[in-house]
């Protein structure tokens, strides 16, 4: 393999130089008719060598498509290659594949069945099919890259490492390929699995790491305008829920809990039959509408965790909006159709469960509401990268978050670009590379809570209430706002910013808001305090106790004062904290949120100073 070319170097002498880094504008998918900077950087760079194997790992909507086309052009015009094909994850963007190339004079065929045996129509140029494809007849697969000589385009090559079985009947389908050029678009998955003819290298610790031949990730193409800023528009909320022993619970998003308190809480947030959802559809179509005052046909999407679900919200987005809501499910035939009469027309919005998070080209989406439970590095670049395929200069991608820790943390680092290793670390080094909650437990969650509570069998889960409220705005690492009301003037300085600004212009005007904000929440406490000095005010609007203290704190401050109320009464520790847990409900010290611990705490500090 070649040398990697150091993600931001451009070679004096190359025919980058020329060009201007997001030359030239948005192109249908796949078909521009010159290549952008790193496009031709790249090409050039696999043109030296022209060697077997070649991974490229670029963001989406920076044009891997346009890429991998004009590669496939060069080498059939060199006569180096004289069939292509290209294995994609969906049957929808195998046809995405197949229309890009047409484009472009390269006939592939989308509709080619494993049925249909080794005979091809002369008049294609090759097939587009997809992993699942080849798993079930990787003989089939080698039998037709035999049949020429053979350019194999694995599209999201992480796809090779699904399964054991998958990576075998790729590696079995392909390794006597002519060439083999491999594509990703998103930080390579987080698992051991290796990933069929990708080259690994041991770190300085011995892990061995993934090895890209060229790398263009986000924090470049955002430099070079080739893709949108994100502004993550972050709303945090107060939940309860009842577990399965009976035991009820309360949280806010945002605070420091246990994991499974926090996927508990997060679920309820994203049970459409509670407040926190309609209220974030709301924010979400009112900031839809201002991007649309710039940008006329902007669309949205919905990312639900489930098909149920999905419905639900498509049901409350009709309601807001007052238009028909497209439903996007995978199981659907008409899924693929869907996807692209929405991509043609005007409408407000879009939900989907799984279906829209890879490689699906829509690039009016502007807004997003990221109502699921996966929180994955791999499905969150693959879901935000739905959003930054830029069509013109000044446009900013919207995507509005639960405050959830992991997905915060994803949201901070969406420019950190991600090998993938294939030995784990251990100690601290393997705790700091952890990714915070994964797919796993929340899906655990959603199976009624944990195993040692269904051998319980006291009953079902049950979402019981959730409030949304405004948390803040973060944009380009810097963090705006403060708590707000869903539909309050404090809320629509941030969700009301114009939808066509460029970068520096959008920063200067969340500055200007945060400014404005604190403002008038100055002058409330002003009036607050003077009203509670005339003897008019009770102090009801106090600040309210901050959420980023931890459960170790409330947990030390709890037993402390327990402490001391349980020398001032004569009773025993357990039995004060047993009257507290009656008193405020929830569970015992251990399992108990931090709202509910802050409870308990003013309770027995009221006691102790005999209120």
């Amino acid at each position: 393999m070649s040398t990697a070319t150091p993600s931001g170097a451009h070679p004096g002498t190359s025919a980058a130089e020329h060009l201007s880094p997001s030359f030239p504008e948005r192109a249908a998918w796949g078909t521009a008719s010159k290549l952008r900077a790193w496009q031709a950087e790249a090409l050039e760079h696999y043109l030296e060598e022209l060697p077997r194997d070649f991974l490229a790992a670029a963001t989406p909507g920076a044009g891997k498509t346009t890429f991998a086309l004009r590669l496939a052009a060069e080498l059939r015009s060199r006569r180096e290659i004289d069939r292509i094909t290209v294995v994609a994850p969906t049957d929808h963007l195998k046809r995405q594949w197949a229309d890009a190339a047409a484009r472009v004079g390269i006939r592939l065929d989308p509709g080619f069945r494993n049925a249909d045996g080794v005979r091809t129509a002369r008049h294609y140029h090759g097939v587009a099919v997809t992993y699942a494809q080849v798993a079930m007849r990787p003989a089939l697969h080698r039998e037709l890259t035999l049949s020429g000589r053979s350019l194999v385009i694995l599209d999201e090559v992480h796809h090779g490492g699904d399964t054991l079985s998958w990576g075998d009947a790729i590696r079995e389908a392909f390794e006597l390929a002519t060439k083999r050029l491999s594509l990703s678009g998103t930080p390579f998955r987080s698992d051991t699995a290796p990933i069929p003819f990708v080259e690994y290298e041991p770190d300085a610790h011995g892990v061995r790491l993934s090895k890209t031949d060229y790398n263009y990730g986000y924090g470049r193409a955002l430099a070079d305008g080739v893709v949108r800023p994100v502004m993550f528009m972050v709303y945090a909320g107060h939940m309860r829920w009842r577990t399965k022993a009976g035991d009820e619970m309360e949280a806010k998003l945002g605070e420091d809990n246990t994991k499974d308190i926090t996927s508990s809480a997060w679920r309820t947030a994203l049970e459409p039959s509670g407040e926190w959802i309609p209220a974030v559809l709301r924010a979400a179509d009112r900031r839809l509408t201002e991007v649309r005052q710039s940008i006329p046909d902007a669309g949205g999407l919905v990312l639900a965790t489930d098909q149920t679900v999905a419905r639900a919200y498509a049901d409350i987005l009709q309601q807001i909006s007052g238009e028909p809501v497209t439903v996007v499910l995978s199981d659907d035939k008409e899924a693929s159709a869907n996807i692209e009469e929405f991509s043609g027309n005007t409408r407000r919005w879009m939900v989907a469960v799984r279906m829209v998070s890879e490689g699906v080209d829509v690039p009016r989406l502007a807004v997003g509401v990221y109502a699921t439970s996966s929180s994955t590095p791999l499905f969150f670049a693959q879901a935000i990268g739905r959003f930054v395929r830029a069509r013109r200069r000044g446009e900013t991608a919207s995507v509005f978050l639960p405050n959830v820790p992991v997905l915060m943390s994803l949201a901070a680092q969406l420019e950190r670009e991600r090998d993938h290793a294939l030995d784990r670390r251990g100690g601290a080094d393997a705790d700091a590379d952890g990714e915070g909650l994964d797919d796993s437990l929340l899906e655990s969650a959603n199976r009624e809570e944990r195993a040692s509570e269904e051998l319980l069998e006291f009953g079902t889960w049950e979402a019981i209430a959730s409030d949304a409220s405004f948390d803040r705005v973060v944009y380009d690492g810097t963090e705006f706002g403060t708590l707000a009301e869903p539909g309050s003037d404090e809320e629509f300085d941030f969700i009301g910013i114009p939808g066509l600004l460029e970068p520096e212009q959008v920063s200067e005007l969340l500055r200007h808001r945060q400014a404005r904000q604190a403002r008038r929440a100055g002058d409330r406490r002003k009036h607050a305090a003077a009203a509670q000095a005339d003897g008019d005010g009770d102090g009801a609007s106090a600040e309210p106790v901050a959420l980023f203290r931890t459960l170790k704190e409330q947990r030390s401050l709890l037993n402390s004062i327990v402490g001391l109320y349980a020398r001032q009464s004569g009773q025993s520790h357990s039995s004060v904290h047993a009257e507290l847990r009656r008193a405020c409900g929830g569970p015992e010290v251990a399992q108990a949120t931090v709202t509910q611990l802050q409870s308990r705490i003013e309770l027995v500090r009221r006691r102790l100073s005999g209120r």
